[in-house]
């Protein structure tokens, strides 16, 4: 299995008071595998799409990635960098970037060297067919070219995995497909395991296996 957890539960801090989030989620993930996460708003997806990208800690309970017990939030930046990629609803791009320099910010923290960091960056943006895009900056594309960008910026240090949180949630129905196509495509060539976080139906039906989440718990 490319990720496990045992009992992983979360609980936060509101004003003294102990809210739960997430509790005794057992989940495994193998690796190549396509997943939806899928539940109403509030029902702990998106805090346990941040603990698996190591975005943030447990309270209680374990998780393995790649073998490795995940357990020390110093290491948590560098399994970040090497081994997660994020796809946002919200795109999170730079808005004063242009599109290629989108995709190497991630490169710069793993001291690639510009010309490779170049180099890498335009073959991605060609791999999501934005090739004739590459020094527009982000208002100048469409939202569906703004969401290509931020696949090819989260393939840009080939990590195993990547997390997308409603990643058509912003998008019309025909770059929604289009976004759809492109990561589908992404987990059937080049074996990236896919996690897609959603409340659309639709969405969740692309995956090999629906993961159904209510009130912090799987169902």
């Amino acid at each position: 299995m490319l990720i496990r957890t045992e009992n992983l539960s979360k609980t936060y801090q509101l004003d003294g008071i102990a809210v739960p989030a997430l509790a005794e989620i057992n989940l495994n993930i193998a690796e190549g595998e396509f997943i939806s996460i899928m539940g109403p708003s509030g029902c702990g997806k998106s805090t346990l799409m941040h603990l698996l990208g190591c975005l943030d800690t447990p309270t209680e309970g374990s998780y393995w990635l790649g073998g490795e017990l995940i357990c020390r939030p110093a290491n948590l930046p560098k399994i970040r960098r090497e081994k997660i990629g994020f796809v946002f609803q919200t795109f999170n791009l730079l808005p004063r970037l242009s599109a290629i320099v989108n995709v190497e910010v991630p490169m710069v923290y793993c001291g690639i060297k510009p010309k490779q960091r170049r180099q890498r960056s335009s073959e991605l943006l060609n791999l999501v067919g934005l090739s004739n895009r590459v020094n527009h900056l982000p208002n100048q594309l469409s939202g569906g070219e703004r969401q290509r960008v931020a696949i090819a910026r989260a393939l840009a240090n080939e990590p195993q995995i990547i997390l997308a949180d409603e990643p058509t949630g912003n998008l019309d129905s025909r770059s929604g497909e289009d976004i759809l196509k492109l990561l589908e495509k992404l987990n059937r060539e080049n074996k990236v395991t896919l996690i897609i976080v959603t409340h659309d139906e639709k969405v969740a039906g692309r995956a090999g296996r629906i993961v159904r989440m209510l009130d912090g718990r799987i169902v």
